[in-house]
């Protein structure tokens, strides 16, 4: 006979709906999806917004997942980071060079997507060293991927 105790057990012993998803899964998939959408794919259509969005989502998943998903995407941050600060407007900080990335992702025309693809994937990295607004956003982003990641 079954029980609710017994019922549970094995609703328990089943695991998560995805399995053991963790960071750097999530971050292969966002990558994938943003991938794929560039490239051209019947399944995923991107315009800009949509390409700095899964750039963004991809630079933060990346950024939690350390190892090498954490160096290639610091090291794409690190090209508009040091094109925003090294210019003669003064001491930026961190929080400019978030703002700075967001408008230069998100305000133009872009012909080719890649360019606010890469644009959010270098926002993503620095929203997290950022702080303030951004960093509020960056751990709801890492939040969020930790409720699906337990799923």
């Amino acid at each position: 006979m079954n029980t609710p105790e017994t019922v549970n057990t094995v609703v328990i012993a089943a695991g998560p709906i995805l399995g053991s998803v963790g960071m750097s899964g999530l971050t292969l998939t966002t990558g994938m999806v943003m991938l794929a959408g560039l490239r051209g794919s019947d399944r995923v259509k991107l315009d800009r917004d949509k390409a700095g969005g899964i750039g963004i989502a991809l630079g933060t998943f990346a950024s939690a997942a350390g190892d090498l998903w954490a160096s290639v995407t610091t090291g794409v941050a690190e090209v508009p980071t040091s094109l925003i600060q090294g210019t003669v407007g003064g001491n930026i900080g961190m929080g400019g060079v978030a703002l700075g990335l967001t408008a230069w992702c998100f305000l133009f025309k872009w012909k080719r997507l890649v360019w606010p693809a890469l644009l959010g994937i270098s926002a993503g990295v620095i929203y997290g060293q950022a702080g303030g607004i951004w960093g509020i956003g960056h751990n709801l982003v890492l939040k969020f991927a930790s409720i699906v990641g337990s799923m």
